[in-house]
């Protein structure tokens, strides 16, 4: 045997023995935790208490020191981290010409551990369709309620879960898509789980006030903007559809068309006070044809005359109820902005002649919890990042921010945008009153629940106690990671998942790119990925797969290579679209060729922050 290798060999055999002396301290002192999970899962947890034990410390440097000598399968211990290290210990004991140490059984080894995560996966999603491992989960169209033929192509171009998010349409529709589905199945002879999401609590914006029911029509313009096609305008009494190609359509009461026939006029002051009339091409039972050569803007209850031929006022009417116009708040970096309680209305900035503020725009928030727990100096975003600010204070009914980030040419705040609060503690449970209304259909119907908004294991129970009340013990539970919290959390989430039989991680990467910052994302969901397959927990990678073929037909280069990296997970969710079929028939297609080259992907296991634990005190 070469000198120099048995050396070497034996120079290394401390730093590996020390690092089986933590894995083993590791799972003593969370002894507690261990004896609380599920009898099925107490390897695998025991397998992610020894993982965490190594990933604490910065293993680079032995790394290094392994790859000269042919070992590096600490690049890939995830799934069997114990057995891992003893069989590096073995290699190094060989090669140093030292005795091989028997060491006790590890809870999983280099066979069982992928075998229990497989299994782990095909107990919560099912198998996968085709030749692919990774499965594929479609989020549901309000449409799949009624359209059937839509559930039965999405099943066989390779559905294999059926997404409801709870936070849109109702119980009857959510019902309605899960029998379109039973259907298909015998139809096809394929199975495929009902997967039932949460809202959770629902942190958005609020309406902002009206600027009134205005409706513009104008007629065609060339660059020069003069008139060169007049605009056609439906007016109608019930609700009639209009020809085809004429989009513009104005409710008026019946008195306002009474006597009216090809060549009359309807004359009117519009919004702006400017005197228009519309010539009426043709008629029907309760509707008139005209056409106009002006811009006009027609006003809820503005009056408005029939006009014969001859200038004679026939009948007089009123406008009827027209969409309410909503602008949005403009914002550019420095700008304030006031965040409100639930039922005020938000409003844009007042501004003197010169443009200088003179009060800041406001908009509500849908919870009021950030209220109590929101503080100075901590950064809040806006519609997925688009808009960033900072805190600067905060009362019992406003909190105060200073906008530090938008577009180059400012942003557009709008109602029901998502808002996220990186910084904040926000003490507030993830089981809402809707949430545990819903839970009676998921109880029913669905075969896995996610959890919205999880941050902390007291959420984790808390579900898990609901379900055993509602006699539920068989359905899946997946958490939902999307925010700082439940990243940091991990370790405890995925210990107090384990007490329930059938757990899985979802990578909700939308919400959790803008609390963590894009910048750290992939790096993030790889962390959260080897943490779950050390725990045998499969995972669901989240949000904006293939977003651009399911909505245009046509995928972006980058959506695919994004594609191609789902694939280090159990199972990719699409969201809704127009080619949501072609998207589930690509994105099979691309996973199918991936995994013909690879699986899980190798590290080199740098010190991970989020593997700190403290046992909990007795």
């Amino acid at each position: 045997m070469n000198k120099d290798i048995s050396l070497e060999s034996a120079a290394i055999i401390p730093e590996v023995t020390q690092l089986l002396e933590r894995q083993i301290d590791m799972a003593e002192e969370f002894e507690g935790s261990l004896s609380s999970v599920d009898s099925r899962a107490r390897a695998s947890a025991e397998n992610l208490l020894h993982y965490l034990a190594v990933r604490q410390l910065d293993m680079r440097p032995l790394q290094w020191k392994l790859i000269p000598l042919g070992l590096t399968s600490l690049g890939g211990m995830e799934a069997s981290s114990r057995c891992s290290i003893q069989a590096v210990s073995r290699a190094l004991h060989a090669l140093s010409g030292q005795p091989v140490p028997e060491f006790p059984a590890p809870p999983v080894d280099f066979v069982t551990g992928p075998l229990q995560l497989q299994a782990n996966a095909n107990r919560l999603l099912g198998a996968a369709s085709g030749k692919r491992a990774v499965r594929i989960m479609v989020t549901m169209a309000s449409e799949a309620a009624d359209d059937y033929q839509l559930v039965l192509s999405l099943l066989k171009a390779g559905m294999d879960v059926m997404r409801i998010n709870c936070a849109h349409d109702d119980a009857k529709a959510w019902e309605m898509m899960v029998k379109n589905l039973r259907r298909a199945e015998r139809e096809t002879g394929r199975s495929c789980k009902v997967y039932t999401d949460l809202a959770g609590p629902k942190l958005r914006t609020g309406p902002i006030e009206s600027l009134g029911r205005i409706r513009k029509v104008r007629p065609i313009k060339n660059r020069r903007g003069a008139a060169v096609a007049p605009v056609l305008v439906w007016f109608t009494s019930a609700d009639e559809n209009p020809p085809e190609g004429v989009s513009d359509v104005i409710p008026v009461n019946a008195e306002a068309l009474e006597g009216a026939v090809p060549g009359c006029f309807l004359a009117l002051e519009d919004a702006r006070k400017k005197s228009r009339e519309f010539r009426i091409l043709s008629t029907s039972m309760h509707s008139v044809l005209a056409e106009a050569s002006q811009t006009c803007y027609f006003e809820t209850g503005g009056g408005l005359h029939l006009v014969d031929r001859n200038g004679e006022v026939v009948s007089h009417g009123e406008i009827g109820l027209l969409p309410e116009i909503v602008m949005p708040i403009s914002l550019v970096e420095g700008d304030t902005l006031i965040l409100v309680r639930d039922g005020l209305c938000g409003s844009h900035a007042v501004r003197d002649e010169d443009g200088h503020v003179l009060k800041p725009a406001r908009i509500p928030c849908t919870l009021d919890a950030i209220f109590e727990c929101v503080k100075a100096d901590e950064r809040i975003f806006f519609d997925d990042g688009k808009i960033g600010g900072c805190v600067e204070s905060r009362t019992a009914e406003e909190v105060r921010i200073r906008i530090t980030r938008t577009a180059v040419n400012g942003g557009k705040l709008r109602p029901e945008k998502g808002i996220n609060l990186p910084d904040t503690n926000l003490q507030i449970s993830a089981l809402t009153e809707k949430d545990i209304a819903d839970l009676e259909f998921v109880a029913k119907h669905a075969d896995i629940v996610g959890l919205s908004f999880v941050r902390t294991p007291e959420d984790v129970i808390a579900l898990q106690t609901r379900l055993l009340a509602l006699e539920a013990g068989r359905i899946g539970m997946v958490l939902k990671i999307e925010n700082c919290t439940a990243f940091q959390n991990l370790p405890w989430l995925l210990l107090a998942g384990q007490r329930w039989p059938t757990l899985g991680i979802m990578v909700a990467r939308g919400d959790l790119a803008v609390e963590i910052g894009f910048d750290r994302l992939s790096e993030v969901q790889e962390e959260i990925l080897w943490l779950c397959e050390a725990a045998h927990v499969p995972v669901i990678w989240a949000t904006q797969i293939l977003e651009t073929l399911a909505k245009t037909g046509a995928p972006s280069r980058a959506e695919v290579t994004d594609a191609v990296a789902s694939g280090s997970a159990e199972c990719a969710m699409l969201n809704k679209g127009p080619y949501i079929t072609e998207a589930v028939e690509f994105l099979s297609g691309v996973l199918e060729r991936v995994e013909s080259h690879h699986m899980k992907k190798h590290n080199l296991l740098r010190r991970l922050s989020i593997s700190y634990m403290r046992a909990p005190a007795e």
